[in-house]
């Protein structure tokens, strides 16, 4: 599949997710520049293009924003999955859609289920999955930072999707990939940022708000270190470095990861799913794998 388009997502589960949530458009060099960086397009809150920050009403936006997408790949900075030791044995993707549905919206309560679930197993309360582990990403998929990322991710983005025949989500939907008009694949900023040696720490405001001086330094390099892959317009510089909260450039971050991520898969000419369960992965079927 050809991506006439790419989407970072930088993604937020919180009450008012729209806030936190942004949404990097990047575009492809023409046929006559492959060389070429990506272009940054487009670079917003999806507060900005829902008209609200409310958690339901944005991210249902965000979902009709992928389904209008043609020839889009969608890189999503959540988890697409947990680990298969805290679901039912034999369980399949499927199958965490019911787990989570049982907790009727309460991300919270079903973190604390997975952790009960983790104890009955052996000491460690938090268990990464295969991609976690490989990528270094920084938490499992159910720690209480991530767990509201997860659950609606999966449950507000993912479930509605899943059945569109038009949508890939990898790497669980690979025999799709063929037909689709969209492609949809986990990403993670902070992974991506490690492999391509640039700082992955302190350069996000915790509160939001002006960056601190000791935030610009990591910020600049990492901009600094972006150049080669996206070109990023001053006018979007700005709005990087005034957003202290990092969201704006994670964004950027997911989109590039992802797109290189495909372009390595591609170049091996083995699609996701493939390959993983020729790799004696067959776990990522079931708990997703990221690309970055």
């Amino acid at each position: 599949m050809t991506f006439q388009t790419i989407y970072g997502v930088d993604f937020s589960g919180a009450r008012f997710a729209g806030k936190n949530t942004w949404i990097a458009r990047l575009e492809p060099p023409s046929i006559y520049a492959k060389n070429e960086p990506l272009l940054l397009a487009s670079l917003s809150s999806l507060e900005t293009l829902a008209g609200t920050a409310e958690r339901a009403p944005a991210l249902a936006h965000l979902v009709d924003l992928i389904r209008a997408s043609e020839g889009a790949l969608w890189a999503m900075d959540f988890p697409f999955g947990l680990p298969v030791e805290v679901m039912e044995p034999g369980a399949g993707w499927a199958r965490q859609f019911r787990f989570l549905h049982a907790y009727k919206h309460d991300a919270y309560a079903a973190g604390l289920e997975c952790v009960r679930r983790a104890r009955m197993i052996g000491d460690a309360l938090h268990i990464r999955r295969a991609t976690d582990t490989e990528n270094k990403a920084p938490f499992d998929s159910y720690h209480y930072r991530i767990i509201y990322q997860t659950f609606h991710g999966m449950w507000d983005v993912l479930r509605p999707l899943r059945g569109d025949r038009e949508t890939a989500i990898l790497p669980f939907h690979e025999y799709r990939v063929p037909s689709a008009r969209r492609v949809l694949v986990e990403a993670c900023p902070a992974s991506t940022l490690k492999r391509m040696g640039l700082p992955f720490q302190n350069y996000k405001e915790p509160g939001g708000g002006t960056l601190a001086a000791k935030r610009l330094r990591p910020r600049w390099d990492i901009l600094d270190g972006l150049t080669p892959h996206v070109a990023i317009s001053k006018a979007h510089r700005k709005v990087i470095m005034e957003n202290g909260g990092g969201d704006a450039l994670d964004a950027i971050i997911a989109g590039v990861g992802a797109a290189d991520a495909m372009r390595r898969t591609a170049s091996k000419t083995e699609m996701a799913s493939e390959s993983l369960v020729r790799e004696g992965k067959a776990r990522y079927l079931c708990e997703g794998k990221q690309f970055i």
